[in-house]
């Protein structure tokens, strides 16, 4: 009998820390079907952590790099991608490319928040509130986020020290759940797997947003993008080799 061709996702990890990759693969592999298959990259450059504006900024490219990158060395086109960040770096850019669903954990937990109606969000680094805000007001959710709760240690630094991160999130929880809301997202790819933990001490629905991630794009709760192969609308130089190799000329956007 022929067994059919496994679901393939690949999972870009935006920033340069393997151990948030690794982390990333142990939530979402357990307990993953059978006919799924997931594929894990790190970014070649960038931040260690993401935190910033600019290490944002950084990490949307980095995303890119790693698409393509994977895309050279796979032959193939996964069936999604989830962007492995909760800002989402790259989104936009990734769906406009990619021949793929593409997704982030931002994006995927929205989706699955904004069912159960107004949403708080906790994550770490304080520098993430506003730029949290802006996402979720760029993607269409700003109306059902009421409150950002943000722990002065960045997700890394919880990822470090679990004994820190289910007393610094716990409190985090119990003050984002005053805000009139029915559910709260623990949003970062550091925080994977601690909604499962957390869950018996909070009252509220938790929402891992890594999991979240991954269960948007196997109910596909994204669109497919309308191109049907991959690339770019205008030339690039000064890339590496196989970012260029995305570049399409035919376009007529490229003479822009």
């Amino acid at each position: 009998m022929h067994k059919p061709s496994p679901i393939r996702f690949l999972v870009i990890n935006p920033n340069t820390n393997h151990l948030t990759t690794r982390r990333l693969q142990e939530v979402l592999t357990s307990g993953v079907a059978e006919n799924v298959q997931l594929d894990f990259i790190t970014a070649s450059f960038g931040a260690a952590y993401i935190a910033c504006e600019a290490s944002h900024a950084v990490a949307s490219h980095a995303c890119i790099a790693a698409w393509a990158e994977h895309l050279q060395m796979s032959q193939t086109t996964p069936n999604g991608v989830l962007i492995g960040c909760f800002g989402d770096p790259g989104l936009f850019a990734l769906r406009e490319i990619a021949a793929s669903r593409v997704t982030g954990l931002a994006e995927a937990s929205f989706i699955q928040a904004s069912k159960l109606g107004p949403f708080s969000i906790v994550t770490g680094g304080e520098r993430w509130k506003p730029m949290l805000e802006r996402l979720a007001m760029s993607l269409g959710f700003s109306d059902k986020l009421r409150h950002i709760e943000t722990v002065k240690a960045t997700g890394a630094e919880l990822q470090a020290n679990p004994l820190m991160a289910i007393e610094y999130l716990k409190k985090a929880c119990e003050q984002a759940a005053k805000a009139d809301v029915r559910s709260i997202i623990l949003g970062g790819a550091g925080l994977a797997g601690y909604a499962k933990q957390l869950q018996t001490l909070i009252s509220m629905p938790l929402i891992d947003s890594a999991t979240a991630g991954l269960e948007v794009l196997m109910n596909k709760q994204v669109p497919m993008p309308s191109q049907i192969e991959n690339g770019t609308y205008a030339q690039w130089t000064g890339m590496s080799n196989s970012v260029e190799r995305l570049s399409l000329s035919s376009s007529p956007d490229s003479a822009r």
